[in-house]
Order: structure tokens, then sequence, then C-alpha cells
């Protein structure tokens, strides 16, 4: 007998017919149409009316759920490395070539608890002394509220009192480390309020700007295809489509729109051009720039020339670019005649022109340009495309931050996360220097949502001390971070700062499992019971719920048993506590299902459906009300009122009624500038930071310091950019699910091996005498890659694309260096950050050369 169960993934909601013990077919969430509320309405402007299907659009990659879950790269029992011996000798230098040994849980945990007990002070006073002990998770590691990364690692890790390692925003760092010096909102870690902006473009826009931004790949980040379907209604009525990108990418391709192809890294000379017609033509919004915003004349004076004496002309950035003057010119004269919505990146504010040298700059330029056209006003926006449709927030408030953190959630009892004392910072990617080279300086919190000047924060490392074991939790970071063969470098470091015990938890066997001592296997949230709600990772993003057609809360089912020996992540973490003495502590008694129902009684939906009938039913589409009202994000600014959008975080709004309603404060009707207003000159950075010249108070085109302009060119002539990947979700589809490599786009079949595809132009593959399926090695000083060439003309001379994530780490020998088969680009990148203020990495701005590989 098939039974059917609900989960939720990264890419949407699912139905799992599970027969004989064992699941046999994955589909999107599968609801009765009697079950689906009435659909929402947008309009256009000539009155036609659009609704979406009755249907859940999933992400392609979670169809091969299934196939990943049964995965011969699966971890299915501990496991500890040969040569290492807690007792005696470590052999930090065989890592990555050592064996395993398959151990029971009782002695992986016996071992990590004596390690803990090692490295941890348990003070009288009952604090915690745990500096010695780092530990970090992947981005998006199993879905859930109580399964999610936020949870119990960090209710374990902050008992402890450990050393957190910071996160970077790797996909948005220029967004976050500029924007917020521009027009505030660093509460949304510098990305725009994207509400109601759906309808607002059907009715209002005449054109599409999508610079840097392939939304039919990227899906919205977790909202599956449901947003495709808009951008077909946007096509119907003629709303016309630019894409300014290195590569046609597919969207592009989707959408037929007009495709400009600047060099990597000169987006901003690309923006300043515009910029300078605009103030030539006299074609930007006066009103509105003396009304909303500060520093014009600053901006001006540079872009025009009288601050160093070159106009940024169309010409002038023609060279930068690659792009004709004429056609830059062009592209101005028409976005200033039309009202253009700005797809910056997937959710407003994403995108590989801010993952560059200097892309702080890249991100303010784009604010510029829209605020010199009357942001705010009808159909001028900042829209990803991907979010904005309307919903009711007042449903799940308890999912959001910071009520989803089990360390800090009105569900706990101990409050375990704002306990730990230890002040000492790591930062992700920096780590492998801290590690080889026994100190680190840093400034910023990772994610800097507090308030501008968290940005400033200077953390050194060590304070209290060095650590000694780093848990890894989640996905291989070879294929994410940059000039990531340092990672290898730093767990095979033996020297006087060696890492003394690497723990890896994680479902399947990724890029760095083999370098850690003790493997611990990890259940997939398709073996464990769980909720969570659609596109709301965790309370990790926020108001992502506006980017689905249905607003769904989903009970996770416990399918099937978990594989092998495997358990919930909350289980592992129970285990080792109780070893330590602490189970009763980090547990309080509870189940996982305990805490998810805690968390369940917490929400508005708890008044609407018991529990059990949640539990029974499997999920909750929650409906728009029949007289919902429009808020356009930023119209409240444009027209001078408080702001009447659901951006309960804004500090300058109040959230009342369990954040289900806003009400306004003295400072309502402003931004979270230092001047409340857009800032063509940042007054924030003139106070904090007013002698940088990486990151100056005016935004400014600045030639990356790996480019076409740098000495490097001539010795590695092509520029790779390596986007987020199109059939996969960071380190966590690929590798782990071969029915992904029958996907040419993803992986392409060569003697029995599935090689990572490396895009390359005609003119630069016939130079290199390279045909359409050689196998290629990229190379530079930091690397070696073995891809497989794709000769296509949808990139332009003198650039390679080649999508990043790469799961696979499959060097030919077990060294830091050598050839890598499995398709890691970022083994290529440069790790320098941004700029020397802002601590963001740009895996973008990467030179390197290319030949045919023979093996």
């Amino acid at each position: 007998m098939v039974k059917v169960y609900t989960n939720l993934t990264t890419g949407g909601p699912i139905s799992v017919y599970v027969e004989d013990g064992k699941i046999i077919r994955i589909r999107p969430l599968q609801v009765p149409e009697a079950d689906y509320p009435k659909a929402w309405t947008v309009v256009d402007r000539n009155g036609k009316k659009y609704s979406p299907p009755k249907a859940m659009r999933i992400s392609q990659n979670i169809l091969a759920e299934r196939n990943r879950l049964y995965s011969e790269d699966r971890i299915l029992y501990p496991m500890k490395r040969v040569d290492w011996d807690p007792n005696g000798e470590r052999n930090p230098q065989n890592r990555g070539k050592s064996g395993y040994e398959r151990i029971t849980w009782d002695e992986a945990t016996t071992i990590i608890a004596s390690e803990i007990k090692r490295l941890v002070k348990f003070n009288a006073d009952g604090t915690v002394d745990g500096h010695q002990i780092t530990a970090i998770t992947s981005s998006h590691h199993n879905w859930g509220i109580v399964g999610y990364k936020m949870a119990p690692f960090g209710r374990f890790f902050g008992m402890l009192g450990y050393t957190p390692i910071l996160d970077n925003p790797d996909s948005w760092e220029g967004w976050m480390w500029g924007a917020p010096h521009m027009w505030g909102f660093y509460w949304r870690l510098g990305q725009p309020e994207q509400f109601d902006l759906l309808q607002d473009a059907m009715k209002h826009t005449d054109m599409i700007v999508f610079w840097s931004n392939d939304p039919d790949s990227t899906h919205g980040i977790y909202s599956g295809q449901e947003s495709n379907i808009w951008r077909v209604w946007l096509k119907e009525m003629g709303v016309k489509c630019v894409f300014i990108d290195p590569f046609y990418n597919y969207t592009n391709a989707v959408m037929d729109g007009t495709w400009f192809a600047p060099r990597p890294g000169t987006d901003t000379a690309l923006a300043a051009a515009i910029a300078y017609t605009w103030f030539e033509d006299d074609t930007y919004d006066h009103d509105y720039v003396e009304r909303k915003t500060v520093g014009i004349d600053e901006f001006r004076d540079y872009i025009m020339g009288k601050e160093d004496g070159i106009p940024k002309t169309p010409e002038w950035a023609g060279e930068k670019t690659g792009i004709p003057a004429r056609r830059i010119r062009a592209l101005a004269k028409e976005w200033a005649s039309k009202k253009v919505a700005l797809a910056g990146g997937v959710r407003g504010g994403e995108g590989s022109a801010c993952r560059t040298a200097y892309g702080t700059e890249e991100a303010r330029y784009l604010i510029a340009l829209s605020a010199m056209q009357g942001f705010g006003k009808p159909g001028v926006s900042i829209w990803g495309t991907t979010m904005g449709a309307p919903v009711d927030y007042t449903w799940f408030p308890g999912y959001a931050e910071p009520h989803s953190q089990m360390g800090k959630s009105p569900v706990a009892k101990n409050k375990l996360a704002m306990t730990n004392p230890n002040k000492q910072r790591l930062y992700r990617l920096t780590f492998p220097e801290a590690i080889l080279e026994g100190k680190d300086a840093f400034i910023g919190d990772g994610f800097c949502g507090q308030s501008i000047e968290q940005q400033f924060n200077k953390h050194e490392y060590p304070i209290e001390g060095n650590v000694k074991m780093f848990w890894r939790y989640g996905g291989s970071f070879f294929g994410t971070m940059t000039d990531t063969n340092k990672w290898a470098k730093m767990y095979q470091n033996d020297g006087p700062y060696a890492l003394e015990c690497v723990i890896n938890q994680d479902c399947w066997f990724g890029g760095e499992t083999k370098y850690a001592d003790i493997i611990l296997p990890a259940c997939t949230n398709l073996e464990r019971n769980d909720l969570g709600e659609w596109s709301v990772g965790g309370g990790y993003t926020t108001h992502a719920e506006i980017g689905n057609n249905w607003r769904v809360i989903v009970r996770e089912m416990k399918c099937v048993e978990p594989l092998g020996e495997s358990k919930s992540d909350y289980e592992i973490f129970t285990l080792v506590a109780e070893k330590l003495g602490m189970g009763e502590l980090y547990t309080e008694g509870k189940t996982e299902d305990d805490w998810a129902e805690g968390y369940w009684n917490l929400s508005e939906l708890s008044k609407r459906m018991s529990w059990e009938e949640f539990c029974k039913k499997g999920y909750f589409i929650v409906p728009v009300p029949e007289d919902y009202e429009e808020h356009p994000a930023f119209r409240w600014y444009y027209e001078d009122r408080d702001c009447d959008t659901q951006d309960y975080l804004n500090p300058k709004i109040k959230a009342v009624n369990n954040m289900n309603s806003m009400e306004p404060t003295g400072r309502s009707k402003e931004l979270g500038t230092y001047s409340g207003k857009i800032e063509f000159a940042s007054n924030s950075l003139k106070k904090l930071s007013p002698d940088d010249d990486e990151r100056p108070p005016v935004p400014k085109y600045i030639p990356s310091w790996e480019g076409h302009e740098t000495e490097l060119y001539n010795k590695y002539p092509l520029q790779i950019i390596s986007p987020h990947p199109r059939f996969s979700f960071h380190t966590h589809y690929d590798k782990h699910t071969s029915w992904l490599d029958e996907i040419p786009v993803h992986r392409v079949q060569k003697d029995g091996y599935a090689y990572w595809p490396a895009r390359i132009n005609p003119k630069d593959a016939q130079a290199r005498g390279i045909k359409n399926g050689d196998l290629i090695e990229l190379y530079n000083d930091r690397g070696s890659v073995v891809c497989i060439a794709d000769v296509t003309h949808r990139v332009p001379v003198g650039v390679m694309h080649s999508y990043g994530c790469s799961a696979k780490y499959d060097p030919v020998v077990p060294v830091p260096g050598a050839t890598d088969r499995g398709g890691c680009i970022n083994l290529l990148t440069n790790g320098r950050m941004l700029s020397k203020n802002a601590p963001g990495m740009a895996p973008n701005s990467c030179l390197i050369e290319c030949r045919t590989w023979e093996g």
C-alpha cells in the first residue's frame, strides 16, 4: 500500500509517496482544488486580470530528491580517521589522504565528549569557557524550523560558550557592505523591501532592466519556479526587458531581451555613463532628488568630471566595458523616457556584479540610477521580479526571527544562545588564515543587521586563546568560498596552531568530509518530523513568502526511517550533551515534536487549526484577505507618508500585535540613513570611514584589483564569472544527485566521468585549439580545475562562465593546489575582500587561462 506524506525543501513543498518503507516517488505538494483558497488577482494597465495556477511550482532539482536521499554518497555510520588517535598521534597532515574505520555511536560520542571536556572549562558558577571550540554550518543545511541551522546547532554550541565563526553574506556582498550607506535597510542586510511590486509593475512599469540577474535559474533562491509565470505575464503585456550580464542567461533566452555584456567588474562604469547622460540631457527627476535625497551636487561633480577631470561619458565607459558608446547612450535615453523597474538581483539586491572587487559601488550605483528617476513612484522600483505577490502576513509570525532560534525562542526556558560569555570571534572568509597563522583581524560582525555602525566593529583573534576543535556542519565550502585551496591547507596544517580535532556532521560525503577526524551521519528532513514555511528558512530570511503564489505552512512528516545509523541533528547534539551531563539543560525534556508544537502554539495558526489536525493534514494554505490592501514598496517614501509596509524589522516603525501590524513613530517617514534620505554622498561613510578611497562617500568606478586593467591580465587574459548554479543549490544537490548529471547544463558525461561545464567564446576557443566537448584545464597561480568545454556565443570574447558551487572536490592527488577534476571553480577565485574595509568575497574578479587537458 502506498502512503503519501508531506514535507518541505529549500525549493518548495512536496508530496512523498512511500511503499514498503521506501520512497518511490516525489511530486510537488498535491493539494485538492477544494483546499486552495481563492487566488489573488493582479490587474494590468489594460484591465486584464491575472491569477496564479492552483499548483506548487517547485525547483527542478527538488524533483530528484528521492535520488539524493538514496545516493551512494549518503553517510550511513559514524566513522573515525584511521590514523587519528585522540590519546596519541593525531596526524593532521594526513587529513584528506587517510581512510576511515566504522565506529559505534557510543564510541563517537564518547570521544567527542572527552575532547570537549579537555578543551572546555566548566566553572563552578555555571558559566562555561569554550573558546577553544569553534563551529559553523553551511548555508541551508536541512529545512524546517526545528532542524534548521539556527536551532539545534545554535543551542548546543551556545551552551558550550564556543567561539562563533561569523558568516559572510555570500550571495549579496556588495549590497550589504554598500547599500546601507545609501538608503539604510541595514536591518534587511542592505536589500530593499519588495512588497506588492508585482501589481505595481503590471499596472505601471514600461521596462525592466535585469542587471546581473537570472531569476529563472536562481528561483528567487527559495521560491521554486513560482515567479516564472509573472515574467510570462509581463512579456505578454509587452514590457520591454533589458539584460546587463556578461552571460546571455536563461531568463534572457525566455524573455527575448536586449543584451548588454559588459566586461566583468565594469558595471559601475556603465552606470556612471548612464547617470552622465541624464545630467547632460537634464532627464532626471529634479523634484524627487531635491525632496528625497542628499548629496546630489557631490555626485554630479564626480560624474561630470569636475572632481577628477574625467567626465564619465558613454565613450569613457565604452572603453571600460567593451560596450559601444552609442548603445550606452541609447539605453540611457530610453531608460529616462520610461517607467523602469531595476531588477538588480533576484530579491532586489543579489547578483554576480555585487560579488566583484568594489561591489559596494555597483550596489550603490543601482540605487543612484533608480533614485534619479524617482524611486518609489508608480512603476519605478528596484524589484528582482521574484517577490511582491499579495500575502496575508498575520498567520505565522511565530516563525520569524527571533522566535525560530531554539536558543532564544519563547518556546525555550533556557535561553542558551544568550548566555555565551565568550567575546572571541572568527570570520568564515579568513578562518583558514586564522588557523594557519594563529591570528586574524577583521571588521564587521558578518551579517550586520543591527546598525550601520556594526559594519565597523573591530575583531582580533585570538582574545582568549586559539581554537583547537572545529565542528563542521553541512555542505562543503570548497565550492562556495574563495581561494579554497587554503581550506585544504588549513585542514592539513601540522604547525603550532593546527586543529587537533575536526568533526564533520552531514548527510552526504562532500568535498570537505574526508578532511574530518570524526564523521557523523545526519539524516535528512525526509527522515524526521518538523514543520516549516515555504521560502522562510528557519527565520533566516525576511518576508520570503512574498515570492510564492501560495503561502504554505507544511508539516514535515517523517516519511521513512533514517538510513543506516543516521540521526537527526537534534538527536546527535542530544547524545553528546548527555555524555557531557548536560542533556536536560539542552533538551529541557523536549522531543523534536515538542519543540515543533511549541512553535506552532506561538503562531496565529493555532487559533485556526489544532496541532493534531495540522499533523494529520500536512499543510495549511494561508488565504489572502478579500479586502487586501496594496502597500507597494517605497510608495510611502515617494509620497512623504509614514512607512505602511509590513517591514516589522524597520526600527523607525513600531511592530505591535505579535508583529502583525505596524504603528508609526516620529521617524516613520525616514529611511535608515543618517539623514533619513537616499544619500548620493554618504554621511555614515563620511563619519565612520572618511579616508577610505575604496568605499568613498560618493560612489565611484574603481578598476578591479583583478581585471582587464591590471598587469596580471597579460598573463591570464580570460575573466571568469561563477554565479549560483541553475540545477543545484549551493553544494547540496550536485554530486549527491546523479540524475542531475544527465542534464548537460549541469554536468556532461565523458569517458564515464561527469565533468563541470565551462562556457567559452568560439574565438577564444579557436585561439587555444579547443573544441566543444574537449576537456580543458582552467588555471591561474591559485589552482587548476578541469572542466568540459561548452563553446558558445553566450559569452563575449575574453570572458568565461562556469557556475560556482560544485560539491565535487576531486584532486588528482590529495594535496592542496593539485588539479581538481570536480569543477570547483572557487579554487581559482581570489580570496581578497571587496575592499579594505568591506570584508565581503569577490569571486567574480578572477583572471585565468585555459588549455586542453589530456589527463
